[in-house]
């Protein structure tokens, strides 16, 4: 195998060590404590160059690709709040108790850079070359462009962008974040720092991370870009979606246009002061800065919902138009007064059948006559369909525009019935998670509005309920444990349980974990078990004399429920 330098790429015959027989530069390790020493050899294809940086996820590293005697840049998964260092072979070292959370971060950081490694290459998006495991972590190797960040670019120029600038020089980047969101993923770290600018001219989003790393509060060391980052990444307990990747990309453009960077959105929400893109520059065609306004909102609900919506309002003045004219995410007077037509229509309809209900059934004929041999048929009342599919429509009195009906999406399937099924394109959903032990994953828990409403505007939010269903966790290894450390165990992934102490023949530590009732490692329902956790009592010295013939030493003790 040929070694590179990982300054010049020319090939080192002795190791290393010393200076590089081609370029003269030092080949002694200058990496800091903790990182790969520089000259290590990953999967046997990469020579690891400069520490870079670190973030929550991991740290960076330039990097050599031996057979193709290409640069790249190598990010390895270590996570500072997870982990202890390194051993002496160079694996990373979990902290005490967190070996599962460093385990399920780990899943976390893998299938992301996974999916990016068969998404790329793609137009806008920087390239996954490669994903390895090795020293107990991942690495994910991505391509090293030539040329520069938004950000420095930016510090060069005298001038701001005008808005046709600005659409052209996103627009790759905006095309492949929307194929990122066709895939399920969502980049949550879309600023000017992450959007490369190669010397081809083309630009390309990079900067990827799990979503722990961009979410505030999480288990990781977070990384948020402020003013770029939405309101919903700062709190963990908010679901961040296609509309938190909208929010970043249009704080983007403001920057582009008005040269300073968006209001914050933790400030922004004890006081919004941003101020419009027009108004900071009145270059700014109105349309263009009420787009950018519309995309920015505080409550992702009435915020602008797909990058390609924003993409289409940005380049074409009518498309905007037309979007504030209706008045986007507000309720038309025309459906209003139209949804009140009906509503009239249908409850006139029931007063006149149970008034005519209740009249005789055979009308006497007059002078004496015979009675009338037909009775006079009661008016069958307008009925509103159910809501089911995309939503029933039904016509108005008078020829009027047609009332449709909010779908009925309680039970279905949200990723294979609803995601990406035209039969709801002209909706704007919006999706929560929440656990259940009674729904299956991924099925539809409840709706707003409920099925069979009217619907009150043409591009109606409805929000939903996904299950995630049961809380399922990992049993941790306690067995040993004192009491103490094992309760924290316990109570760190929601696991309900009831402490027993358990006569103690000599064979167990007083105060430890002597045995649980479920198997470390067990995938456990937080809503429906509890776990038995026996505690090792005092030494019972009688026990010890005669624990030979004890038939049962290891039954608790009557008295001791403890948790």
């Amino acid at each position: 195998m040929t070694i590179l330098c990982p300054h010049c790429l020319g090939a080192l015959k002795n190791g290393f060590s010393g200076d590089c027989p081609h370029c003269g530069k030092s080949l002694e390790n200058a990496n800091p404590e903790g990182a790969l020493p520089l000259g290590t050899q990953l999967g046997g294809r990469y020579t690891i160059g400069n520490y870079l940086r670190a973030d929550g996820d991991g740290l960076s590293y330039r990097a050599v690709e031996n057979e193709t005697a290409q640069f790249v840049l190598i990010k390895e998964y270590f996570p500072v709040t997870l982990c202890n260092g390194r051993s002496r072979e160079g694996a990373l070292m979990p902290k005490e108790g967190r070996e599962v959370l460093f385990k399920t971060s780990r899943m976390d950081f893998e299938d992301l850079y996974a999916e990016l490694h068969r998404l790329t290459p793609a137009v806008g998006l920087a390239q996954i070359l490669d994903v390895l495991e090795e020293n107990n972590t991942i690495y994910a190797v991505e391509e090293n462009e030539k040329g520069m960040t938004l950000t420095h670019y930016l510090s060069l120029r005298s001038r701001n962008m005008t808005p046709a600038e600005a659409r052209t020089m996103l627009q790759p980047v905006m095309e492949g974040v929307a194929l990122l969101h066709k895939a399920g993923l969502i980049h949550r770290g879309i600023c000017p720092e992450n959007i490369l600018l190669p010397i081809d001219g083309t630009a390309r989003l990079t900067g990827y991370g799990t979503l722990a790393l961009r979410t505030g509060g999480s288990e990781l060391k977070s990384q948020l870009y402020e003013g770029y980052a939405a309101p919903e990444q700062y709190s963990a307990a908010e679901f961040s979606g296609r509309y938190t990747d909208v929010y970043a990309l249009a704080a983007v453009t403001y920057r582009l246009v008005t040269g300073q960077t968006p209001v914050s959105a933790p400030q922004r929400k004890v006081k919004d002061s941003l101020e419009s893109a027009h108004s900071l520059d009145v270059t700014v065609p109105t349309y263009f800065s009420q787009v950018v306004d519309c995309a920015m909102r505080l409550d992702p609900a009435k915020r602008m919902q797909t990058v390609p919506e924003l993409m289409s309002a940005l380049a074409n003045p009518s498309v905007a138009n037309a979007m504030f004219e209706r008045g986007e995410n507000q309720i038309s007077t025309k459906k209003i007064l139209g949804a009140a037509l009906v509503i009239i229509f249908v409850l006139t309809a029931l007063l006149l059948w149970s008034l005519l209900r209740a009249l005789p059934g055979d009308n006497a004929a007059q002078g004496g006559g015979a009675a009338s041999a037909t009775a006079t048929p009661a008016p069958t009342a307008m009925a509103l369909p159910a809501g089911s599919g995309a939503g029933s429509s039904q016509a108005q009195p008078g020829g009027n525009d047609d009332i449709t009906l909010i779908p009925d999406l309680v039970g279905k399937k949200y990723t294979t019935e609803i995601k990406y099924a035209e039969l709801y394109a002209d909706y704007r959903i919006v999706m929560t998670e929440e656990y259940s032990a009674d729904v299956e994953k991924g099925v539809v828990i409840s709706q707003t509005p409920t099925a069979g409403t009217l619907q009150t505007d043409e591009r109606q939010i409805l929000q939903i309920v996904v299950s995630k269903g049961p809380n399922l966790v990992e049993m941790p290894a306690i067995i040993g444990f004192t009491q103490e450390n094992a309760i924290k165990q316990l109570d760190e992934r929601g696991i309900r349980y009831s402490m027993l102490i358990m006569q103690n023949d000599g064979q167990y530590a007083a105060g430890c974990v002597a045995k649980c009732d479920v198997a470390p490692g067990t995938q456990i329902n937080t809503a429906e078990v509890v776990v038995n956790v026996f505690i090792a009592g005092e030494r019972d010295d009688h026990l010890v004399a005669s624990s030979t013939t004890s038939s049962n030493p290891d039954a608790p003790a009557d008295d001791a429920a403890v948790g």
